[in-house]
């Protein structure tokens, strides 16, 4: 039900952006200037973000503008074009042409803050099992680990009940999500859904109803509810790490987690990107995504840029360099705790 509401949340803003997009429609011409101002005009009409991060949209497009020659390059259109993109700060907003797209990326200005291989070789002894993109195993200090690096790979019901039953002895569980680039936002649901009892307030979205940078509709809020009973659900202290590297679907699947009483967020804050996508095509083919849609936590703050964790750690290279993971050691003591206070 609760994929049926969210599937029908997201076909209500698509036709909202595809009303939005036929306002006044313009045609512009196939040249550096008309191409230029059809993706400005696109992202003015349809982004979310402008006020959050205090863009002055038409100060950037008046500075980039004067860039553009009449007679310049496509890869020198590329450019200009890209770098005003990048003005908005936002992973979800890319400029596709057939030989590049330009990105946003900025988890390259941190540390990184995950190792695989030293988790493999120190924690897991290259002893896992693996199963829908997860990969699992006890810990020596009876917590379980779980591994999941890519929200774009679907989450099998009867894979997840696989592996709550071989961590079910357990005391404690982390879920690592470190360098989890993000993926789809409804394979959250199904994780999710394993950890809670009743039905929760996972956040809300809104979108854009008209061109002008503050015409919003109202906040659909959106909901969680637990895994039928016949399902193996997980009722003890969690863990989640994360680091800079956990985006998109992954920093809405950090913020719903911390919202849960007896869970905690370890590691960094994470990479941020909380809009929903749309894309647009300018009139030389190429094509632009960006964020059109603001998703909010369950407090009804926007995560734009990152969830921060309950419990901020670095990881250092001497550290690393003796086959020591910082973020899941301090997991390590966090559960500890938990279980100490007695929270379930």
């Amino acid at each position: 039900m609760m994929k049926q509401r969210f599937f029908y949340i997201l076909f209500l803003i698509g036709m909202s952006l595809t009303a939005v997009s036929c306002h006044d429609e313009v045609d512009f011409a196939n040249n550096p200037y008309g191409n230029f101002d059809a993706l400005w005009t696109s992202i003015d009409e349809h982004y979310c973000f402008f006020k959050y991060k205090d863009v002055n949209w038409k100060a950037v497009g008046d500075t980039y503008r004067a860039k553009l020659q009449p007679k310049m390059t496509d890869m020198e259109l590329f450019a200009v074009c890209s770098d005003m993109l990048k003005e908005l700060k936002d992973g979800h907003t890319n400029l596709i042409s057939p030989w590049d797209m330009s990105r946003y990326w900025i988890w390259e200005q941190y540390p990184v803050n995950y190792d695989e291989r030293i988790i493999d070789q120190y924690y897991l002894n290259f002893d896992y099992k693996r199963t829908c993109g997860i990969k699992y195993q006890i810990l020596k200090n009876n917590y379980g680990y779980m591994y999941y690096g890519d929200f774009s790979v679907s989450i099998g019901e009867g894979n997840l009940d696989m592996i709550f039953a071989t961590l079910a002895s357990c005391d404690g569980l982390i879920i690592d999500v470190r360098n989890n680039g993000g993926g789809l936002l409804t394979n959250v649901e199904p994780l999710v859904a394993r950890f809670i009892n009743q039905k929760i307030l996972a956040g809300s979205i809104s979108h854009k109803t008209g061109p002008g940078h503050d015409e919003f509709s109202k906040p659909y809020d959106y909901y969680f509810s637990p895994a039928s009973t016949s399902r193996i659900k997980f009722n003890k202290p969690i863990v989640v790490l994360a680091n800079r590297a956990s985006f998109s679907a992954t920093n809405n699947f950090v913020s719903i987690m911390k919202s849960l009483p007896q869970v905690r967020v370890v590691g960094d804050t994470t990479g941020g990107g909380c809009g929903l996508p749309f894309t647009s095509e300018m009139p030389n083919g190429w094509s632009v995504r960006y964020s059109a849609s603001a998703i909010t936590d369950p407090s009804g703050n926007i995560t734009e840029f990152g969830v921060e964790p309950d419990y901020r750690v670095d990881m250092t290279e001497s550290e690393m360099a003796v086959g020591k993971d910082a973020i899941l050691e301090k997991a390590f003591e966090v559960l500890n705790n938990l279980i100490a206070q007695g929270v379930i």
